[in-house]
């Protein structure tokens, strides 16, 4: 695993400290609306509206790339990210915000393109499960460092959002002064749907199903714990453990992704996830070590599922189209964690808290369904 981070240092500290941004400003986000009443639809639309961003400017950063390449890309968007973050200090109105998240999830998305792609295309494939489960762990440790950090700034005031810049800011520096050999210029190309669409199927309908439970878990996450009478201390060490324990899964889940089939290992993956969901739908009134334990096991299951269909959906793609691939994957996942905070927000409005994991159940179920599906369609054609 040394060997693996130290292939692309500043690549995956830069991760880290985008990510310690973003999992300090959802669980602010979470905490601070429900702590002035806020509706869990609106706290889901909020949520929601970042990933909207990160679907509409998918686009936006892979034409950005092709036009000033890696770096300049990811330059200005991270300036943009930290602008979006002071403009939600001086404003407090939540249409206002809703605009601005918006607009974040176009810069953010811009510097996912960035790192993924430059991972993608200078790694073989027979190392790609590794180095990209490196890459999550450094995802999950910077969202687990941020959504504790809040535990520092316990009156939910406007320091956390000063926090939130100043790791967006420092995630410069480690790209801008990178010795590394930058990817090479792209060719200017479209997004092509429908090629992406027929070669990799079933990597792209795991990445949207995926979307969903991340985006529903980050954004109503801590309204759950919440609404269970945690303290804040106690929500952050909630949503904390989930995490903590997905990135701890990442790199023997990567070193199995590169030894076995991805797609049986996503099959896996659902019938996990399904049987801990139940276990939280509120049937049952668990212990708080109980929940701990069962958050930490849907974490293990639920944050290598992106890893596993970015492995599957890189696997038999050429390098001048890895570009277009992450941006339309990246819109994919983008499109499902936009829809489930809103669906299952609107849920847990209608039905109480526990169908936050009802509807994280129901996703790995299709999930499930649908990865065998296309086992079966695929022995008949044999």
């Amino acid at each position: 695993m040394i060997s693996t981070i130290t292939t692309f240092p500043a690549l995956y500290l830069t991760t880290l400290l985008i990510l310690v941004s973003t999992g300090l400003f959802n669980t602010y986000m979470g905490l601070r609306l429900s702590a002035d009443s806020v509706s869990e639809v609106w706290i889901g639309m909020l949520i929601s509206a970042y990933y909207l961003g990160l679907v509409c400017g998918a686009r936006v950063g892979h034409r950005l790339i092709i036009r000033v390449g890696h770096i300049r890309a990811f330059a200005a968007a991270a300036v943009l990210s930290i602008c979006m973050v002071l403009a939600q200090m001086l404003i407090d109105s939540l249409w206002f915000w809703l605009l601005l998240r918006v607009v974040a999830g176009v810069s953010l998305v811009t510097q996912y393109i960035v790192i993924e792609s430059w991972l993608n295309e200078q790694t073989d494939n027979h190392r790609r499960g590794r180095v990209f489960s490196v890459y999550l762990v450094m995802s999950g440790t910077g969202t687990a460092l941020g959504q504790l950090a809040i535990t520092f700034y316990p009156s939910l005031d406007v320091r956390p959002l000063i926090f939130v810049a100043i790791c967006q800011a420092l995630s410069l520096f480690p790209i801008l002064l990178s010795v590394r050999t930058h990817p090479a210029a792209q060719v200017p190309a479209p997004l092509d749907f429908k090629y992406f669409g027929r070669l990799i199927p079933q990597a792209l309908f795991t990445a949207f199903l995926a979307g969903n439970i991340c985006g529903s878990f980050y954004g109503l996450a801590a309204v759950f714990a919440v609404k269970q009478g945690f303290t804040t201390t106690e929500a952050a060490l909630y949503t904390a453990t989930t995490v903590i324990a997905g990135l701890v899964s990442q790199w023997p889940m990567g070193w199995l992704a590169d030894q076995y089939s991805r797609k049986k290992l996503v099959r896996i993956n659902a019938i996990v996830l399904t049987v801990l969901a139940v276990l939280m739908w509120g049937w049952v009134s668990w212990p708080y070590w109980a929940m701990l334990l069962i958050a930490a096991g849907f974490g293990v299951f639920q944050f290598t599922l992106y890893g596993l269909a970015s492995g599957l959906a890189n696997e038999s793609i050429d390098s001048d189209r890895r570009v277009g691939l992450t941006a339309i994957f990246l819109m994919t996942y983008g499109v499902g964690a936009c829809l489930g905070p809103i669906v299952a927000g609107a849920l847990m409005r209608l039905a109480g808290v526990g169908m936050l994991y009802v509807f994280c159940s129901v996703c790995a179920l299709i999930l499930l369904f649908c990865m065998q599906s296309s086992v079966i369609r695929f022995r008949k054609q044999k």
